[in-house]
């Protein structure tokens, strides 16, 4: 696994302000019988109370669409370039907005087919409010890709065993949980990873959680490369 030499770089919807290396154009993508898509950089759109986000944020991008039959079953055509640092991260994002003591369960199921080619991870990013914590959930991985900070040891927590890496971006604190392994399908039990990390490590406080984002940390997919959300479900109470 090689470490990521690119410096982690906060994806909400300010992302705009980020600017990329090269011009990002429009790709020609497969046709899906989509209820929306776009290959703009920061195209978004809400359904069924998912917040749908193509978020090419990365220098030296190539191009990418994101289409959608719903906020739980999308996809997304990439064609970047085999060259290193993170591309994009097209995801699906449900609003929480709840410190971890008020919740009762965060649980999210998850369904995904993957290319078996280019550079990637399939993830879960998890943020506060503030954006001072970072929390991301690896479910699979491909590629000469790898996570911020320092390893950490082992952890089974939420129906998986995880191998636990901390670390900062100069922005934010970031704990990084990759399957120990790949998986396409399965459910997440969100909760007790996040108070793990607050009453167990205490890495940090009783912290709001924002964004419970899903998607494709693209590095390289050469050629252009289909990444699919075959569904998702994400519930907090």
């Amino acid at each position: 696994m090689a470490p990521k030499t690119l410096r982690r770089t906060v994806r909400a919807l300010i992302a705009p302000a980020l600017a990329l290396a090269a011009t990002v154009g429009p790709a020609s993508a497969p046709a899906h019988a989509a209820v929306w898509n776009s290959c703009d950089q920061w195209g978004n759109t809400t359904l069924d109370g998912y917040i749908l986000y193509n978020n090419i944020w990365g220098s030296g991008a190539g191009s990418q669409c994101v289409w959608a039959n719903s906020g739980t079953n999308w996809g997304v055509w990439a064609d970047h370039p085999n060259t290193g640092g993170i591309k994009s991260y097209p995801n699906s994002k449900k609003v929480i907005n709840k410190p971890i003591s008020s919740l009762s369960s965060l649980t999210s199921t998850y369904r995904v087919t993957v290319p078996s080619a280019g550079a990637y991870n399939t993830s879960y990013d998890i943020w506060d409010t503030d954006h001072d914590y970072e929390i991301m959930l690896w479910v699979n991985h491909h590629g000469a890709v790898g996570p911020l900070g320092t390893a950490q040891g082992t952890v089974s927590l939420g129906g998986h065993t995880w191998n636990v890496y901390k670390g900062n971006n100069g922005a934010n604190e970031v704990f990084s949980f990759l399957r120990t392994s790949d998986s396409t399908s399965g459910t997440v039990n969100i909760l007790p990873v996040l108070k793990w990390i607050k009453d167990t490590k205490g890495w940090m406080g009783d912290e709001t959680i924002g964004d419970v984002q899903f998607g494709y940390e693209i590095t390289s997919s050469a050629g252009g490369l289909d990444f699919r959300t075959d569904s998702l479900t994400v519930s907090g109470d």
